[in-house]
């Protein structure tokens, strides 16, 4: 629960997660819930590493991937 805690106060602002493969995203935290899922809205993806994500603005992210 203390992860939980400290990421309900950052909703509404910027955050980079790093997934489990090196992927780190970057964007505006929507949401989260007990399980760490987050959702993240005006995402940025650095295009070398991961092309597929550029035509992404929404994402949501299991929490067992971060």
């Amino acid at each position: 629960m203390l992860f939980y805690s400290f990421f309900k106060t950052l909703i509404g602002k910027e955050i980079q997660i790093e997934l489990k493969n090196d992927i780190q995203i970057t964007g505006i935290l929507i949401s989260v819930d007990h399980l760490l899922n987050v959702k993240i809205n005006n995402i940025k993806v650095d295009e070398k590493i991961a092309p597929q994500f550029q035509a992404l603005t929404t994402c949501f992210i299991r929490g067992n991937t971060i």
